[in-house]
Formats: structure tokens, C-alpha cells, sequence
């Protein structure tokens, strides 16, 4: 089991940075980009560090929650809008606007779809969720996946900004299919 080597590595890794953040009960509202807590019941909470050993090791599915962001609803007729760009940990799989504190149906359907593509249908499948630092997206959906029976769950707080702060590469992705509303 990957858990297993893993705590080696965490030890070896050191804490993350103490924010004195208490673990909410239930699912955390806006603002989404603050401190978040050093631990989500039932994951694993691993650094910049583990999260590359791990992605090395190709055993764990990635999985990049960053909203997507809203196009602006005062547009002038005919201005062509552009989503920006998601650079994140090559090999993800993006599925935005799946970390809000509630979600309609139609957007835990499609993270329940997204997930089970991203371990074949295995809820004992390891999976990794992440956003960008101090983004409570990632706790929100890894606690999802927790309750969806997911038994081996890790969650990645300093997202692609702790990632790319080592150097470590990114890429271009786009968002899974079948994302509600586009």
C-alpha cells in the first residue's frame, strides 16, 4: 500500500506549516481562498515533497479542482470571452467548479463520473486532490470523495503554487468533459 511508504517520506519531509486553522465538521463556504487546516480527517495530507515522490511513482490519480473562472455577466454584445489556462501537474485531470461548499446534482455527478474515470471504477484506488495554496476547493472535494467511500485519499494544500514554487514541471490541461454549465 502506498500509505505505508509514504509516512517514511512524510517524516522525513517534516510538518507542513502550522496555520492554526481547526478542521471544519462539514464542508467549508468562501471565502475559499484562506487558510486552510493541516489535516483532513480520513487523508493523507502530504507536502510538495511527497506529492512529486508520489506523482514519480505513477500509481495515484491526480486531480486538479481549481474553479474555472466566471465568465463576466456584463460582457458587451459580441466580445468573445477566453477561458484562461490551466497550468497544472502533468497527467491531472481537471474537474472545476467541484470544490464549492454546495454543488447542484448535476456537478457531484460529474465528479463522481471524473472519478471513477480516473480509477476505473476502484474506490481503494489511491487519488490525490488538489487547487492552489490556501484553497479550501481541495478539502472539499477530497472530503467528498471520503464520503463517497474513497479509502485512499490524499490531499495536496499547497497545490500547483507549492508545486511549481520547487520547480517541478506543469502543463497545459483542460477541464474533463462533460463539465455542467459549458
Amino acid at each position: 500500500m502506498i500509505r505505508a511508504g509514504l509516512a517514511v517520506l512524510l517524516l522525513l519531509a517534516g510538518p507542513l506549516a502550522a496555520q492554526g486553522v481547526a478542521e471544519p465538521e462539514y464542508y467549508r463556504g468562501e471565502p475559499y481562498r484562506a487558510p486552510v487546516p493541516e489535516t483532513l480527517t480520513g487523508a493523507v495530507v502530504v507536502d510538495a515533497t511527497a506529492a512529486h515522490v508520489l506523482w514519480q511513482r505513477g500509481e495515484v490519480a491526480f486531480v486538479d479542482v481549481l474553479p474555472r473562472a466566471p465568465k463576466p455577466v456584463n460582457l458587451p454584445a459580441g466580445t468573445i470571452w477566453r477561458d484562461k489556462p490551466r497550468l497544472s501537474i502533468p497527467g491531472s485531470v481537471w474537474l472545476p467548479n467541484t470544490g464549492y461548499e454546495r454543488i447542484a446534482p448535476e456537478t457531484e455527478a460529474y465528479l463522481q463520473d471524473g472519478l471513477a474515470e480516473v480509477t476505473a471504477g476502484d474506490s481503494g484506488h489511491p487519488v490525490l486532490f488538489f487547487c492552489l495554496e490556501d484553497c479550501w476547493m481541495s478539502w472539499n472535494v477530497a472530503k467528498r470523495a471520503l464520503e463517497m467511500g474513497y479509502t485512499e485519499v490524499y490531499w495536496f494544500p499547497e497545490g500547483t503554487d507549492g508545486w511549481a514554487f520547487e520547480d517541478y514541471p506543469l502543463e497545459k490541461i483542460d477541464a474533463r468533459p462533460g463539465e455542467p454549465g459549458t
